[in-house]
């Protein structure tokens, strides 16, 4: 299965100039933990860096920097992960892991943005799967007995 296949397409972003105040306050509207920072070009958006609930309060709250006098172009990572639509579920995890990153914009083959996939998106479809196998091995033994009466 292809990431882009379940990767979230609602990808809440910001531009390099918004202060980091209002990005926290555009995570908390949208109830995320992440902006995907885009520069936009002919009404599409190029991910160029990305900014977490965790940077804010590393690089802006704990060293008692006021929120306003930064913007996300500051704090943002500065080399950013991505992922082609294309590519297989295991793949990204792995990639992800080789990362150290909990969450990977989604972009296609052109490195536009198309939607974001995190860790919490890849847990939902593995238990989805277990579930399912689990589903597997109690309808094997129902038809067992139903076949061995």
């Amino acid at each position: 299965m292809a990431i882009g296949e379940i990767c979230n397409r609602e990808v809440v972003i910001a531009e390099r100039s918004m202060d980091v105040a209002e990005a926290a306050r555009l995570m908390r509207q949208h109830h995320v933990g992440t902006l995907v920072i885009v520069e936009g070009l002919e009404g599409r958006r190029r991910p160029v860096g990305i900014v977490t609930d965790r940077d804010i309060v590393i690089e802006v709250v704990a060293a008692g920097v006021a929120p306003e006098a930064l913007t996300v172009g500051d704090i943002m990572a500065p080399d950013l992960a991505t992922v082609r639509e294309t590519e297989g579920v295991f793949d990204t995890i792995r990639y992800m892991r080789g990362r150290g990153i909990r969450r990977v914009p989604v972009v296609d083959r052109e490195g536009w943005l198309v939607g974001i996939v995190t860790l919490d998106d890849l847990l939902g479809l593995l238990a989805e799967e277990m579930a399912e196998l689990a589903r597997l091995i109690s309808r094997e033994q129902r038809h067992e007995q139903e076949v061995r009466k």
